[in-house]
């Protein structure tokens, strides 16, 4: 289980790189290792399906992605913060949290049975 997700971080991580790409590319070289951490990327995002639900991991993955996309516009590109965004972040990390709770809620009412 333990395994899984660091293949969760390491998707996630990778997901923040390749955005990341996206907005400073300019070479064709650029877009060729971008597209190399895409592929190193979608490897480690079924890795983690393989023991976790699915749910649980898009959940992060496109958590972590949304979250980490508008604080690195925010941080890095000089994009704007206001009060509404910071409550839309907080309430995607509150719904993934309570799906990752869900989850598990699940995962210990099938003990023993066969999924």
């Amino acid at each position: 289980m333990k395994k899984a997700w660091i293949f969760v971080f390491l998707t996630c991580l990778f997901e923040l790189f390749w955005v990341y790409g996206f907005n400073v590319a300019v070479l064709w070289w650029h877009w060729v290792i971008i597209i190399g951490i895409i592929l190193t990327d979608f490897y480690f995002l079924p890795k983690a399906c393989e023991t976790l639900p699915t749910g649980t991991v898009y959940a992060v993955f496109a958590g972590v992605g949304t979250v980490g996309t508008a604080l690195m516009d925010f941080f890095l590109f000089n994009g704007s913060l206001n009060w509404e965004k910071l409550i839309c972040i907080v309430l995607i990390v509150l719904g993934v949290i309570g799906l990752n709770l869900a989850d598990n809620k699940d995962m210990e009412n099938t003990v023993g049975e066969v999924r």
